[in-house]
């Protein structure tokens, strides 16, 4: 167990030292800077261009950045819901898997458009070779569509006044050559030396160990697999997703599956205080970033390597900890750690059951999400701790009698409504969809697997996947009902571009206002004791949202079975 454990802190470690530099690369990418692969990706970037007719140079307002990502979001949508809807009948589908329904081709090309993933299917028989290459594509441009908005968050705060606030094509186009497609190779060949498929061919007949005969799926899973992981998408190639031994074979791809995950949303912030030149300000993030990510996976590791105290009584030997839905070549120290990584960050990969994890260990995990902006996604995560910030400056200001400031800008009424309303609409879309769930049971209780306080767990998890654009679940749920795929559907939709705008109009707001250079009387905002101030009030929201509805499910479900 403690070889498990050294192993968590070394791969930590190594996030956290890949991502430094990284984080400099990136503000160099944004910030115009001569980078090592110029050679390689300016050529191809230009011609992007040629064909498209996109003047990267041209500035655009806030309000014009936004437009375009909503604009060619819509088309991505369209020729998504196209394709599954019609799968069966196009190329690449040597399987003949069936075409998806409206509803559920609705949620699936929804979810994948907001960098969620949520999946009511299963990828061995629900999607074509050539729908999944299209949801690959979809991770690339929803991963970079998340990190060009944080660029011009990056912009609007570098100029003293301005209302240009860079090309969000432009950011976007960097983002996909210059960051996610390099990266990208590099993990799936990786994974594919270490036995995850890269064929186009059908299933795989074999005779196993037992004589049976059996079909294993296979297909160009390798690169989904990275992209899924470094753009913070989290499909599974596969239904069981990490957990499978195709998607996941040992504990290297493990190893390498969890860094990935988690180097662009650690070098964002590190890209912050490169960008901006203010590194001291990027630590005080990711101090509390860490904090509060360690506050949770602390006790998910120690309630999963302790084991379940009610099988142990049945008389099984618990050294290995709580093993139920966990693969046995990764153990439970580090399906714990996972657990909180994919849920922290949105990813939503999952290398373990987290419907069989001990119910305060689920409790964290939703905790992960519905805080969600302890690291986040590719771009929105620093996007939802902005919105914080705002409100801490604003708070704390009034405590001491000083005027708010963010970076030498004013917050005023403005904002503050504005941040207000990004920060409720989350627990909103979460509590009003449970909720409804919980009201009509022809919608919720008939598609649980769980009674009780477990099955309340399912349906709260489920919505604050799709609120936190994660996209993993207690799959004790039959969520492939119409009102499961329009329901969460709606939610993504909502709680993916509401965050986006929000921040980046407030940015843009500030960035037109004048400079007010720093004194003696400024709020510093790069201190231990601002990142306490902010860290509270995120702990404080969450507290005042989701205990309630925490206390009906994984709370009550541990007091009921285990606190006998």
């Amino acid at each position: 167990m403690n070889t498990e454990i050294l192993g968590l802190v070394v791969m930590f470690a190594i996030t956290v030292v890949i991502s430094i530099f990284l984080g400099k690369y990136i503000a160099g990418v944004y910030g115009y800077k001569k980078t090592f692969l110029d050679k390689i990706f300016q050529p191809a970037e230009n011609l992007i261009y040629k064909i498209s007719g996109i003047n990267p140079n041209k500035q655009m307002t806030w309000k014009q950045n936004m437009f375009a990502m909503l604009t060619i979001n819509l088309v991505w949508f369209v020729i998504g819901f196209f394709l599954l809807m019609n799968q069966f009948s196009l190329p690449l589908n040597p399987d003949g898997n069936p075409d998806m329904s409206p509803d559920l081709a609705f949620n699936t090309a929804i979810s994948f458009l907001v960098n969620c993933n949520l999946q009511h299917y299963s990828g061995e028989t629900g999607v074509s070779y050539l729908s999944q290459l299209y949801l690959m594509f979809l991770q690339f441009v929803t991963a970079a569509t998340g990190m060009a908005a944080m660029a011009v968050l990056f912009k609007a705060f570098k100029d003293k006044t301005t209302t240009e606030l860079g090309n969000f094509y432009d950011f976007f186009t960097k983002s996909m050559t210059r960051i996610l497609i390099p990266i990208s190779i590099v993990v799936a060949f990786i994974l594919s030396a270490n036995g995850s498929p890269m064929t186009f061919e059908g299933k795989d007949h074999i005779t196993t160990l037992e004589g049976q005969k059996a079909d294993v799926s296979r297909g160009p899973a390798a690169a989904f697999i990275a992209i899924k992981h470094l753009g913070t998408n989290g499909g599974g190639f596969f239904g069981a997703n990490s957990a499978h031994p195709l998607e996941n074979p040992n504990y290297l791809t493990n190893i390498t599956e969890m860094v990935t995950q988690m180097i662009i949303p650690f070098a964002m912030v590190f890209a912050l205080g490169f960008y901006l030149k203010r590194r001291k300000l990027s630590w005080t993030i990711f101090t509390v970033m860490t904090i509060g990510f360690l506050a949770l996976t602390v006790p998910n590791v120690i309630n999963e390597t302790h084991g379940n105290p009610l099988i142990t009584q049945m008389g099984t030997d618990p050294h290995l900890g709580a093993m139920e839905g966990k693969e046995i070549r990764f153990g439970s120290a580090s399906s714990a750690y996972w657990s909180i990584a994919t849920t922290v960050i949105s990813t939503g990969s999952v290398n373990a059951m987290h419907d069989s994890t001990m119910p305060l260990s689920g409790m964290n995990e939703l905790l992960a999400m519905m805080i969600n902006c302890f690291y986040g996604g590719c771009g929105v995560g620093i996007l939802n701790y902005f919105i914080f910030i705002i409100l801490a400056v604003f708070m704390s200001g009034l405590m001491v009698g000083r005027t708010p400031e963010f970076l030498g800008k004013k917050i005023e009424a403005k904002e503050m409504k504005i941040a207000m309303i990004v920060a409720l609409f989350h627990p909103f879309l979460i509590l009003v969809g449970t909720a409804l769930t919980a009201y009509m049971p022809e919608f919720g209780a008939k598609t649980l697997n769980n009674p009780g306080f477990h099955g309340f767990s399912e349906m709260l998890y489920e919505f604050t996947s799709s609120s936190a654009n994660n996209g993993s679940g207690f799959e004790g749920l039959g969520d492939n009902t119409p009102w499961w795929n329009i329901s969460t559907g709606i939610v993504l939709m909502l709680s993916r571009f509401i965050p986006i705008i929000g921040p980046v109009a407030i940015a843009g707001l500030l960035a037109q206002k004048k400079y007010i250079p720093e004194s003696a009387g400024t709020l510093k905002t790069d201190t231990a004791t601002f990142g306490f101030m902010t860290l509270a009030v995120i702990l404080l929201i969450a507290a005042l949202s989701f205990f309630p509805a925490l206390t009906l499910g994984p709370i009550a479900e541990q007091l009921q079975y285990f606190n006998k």
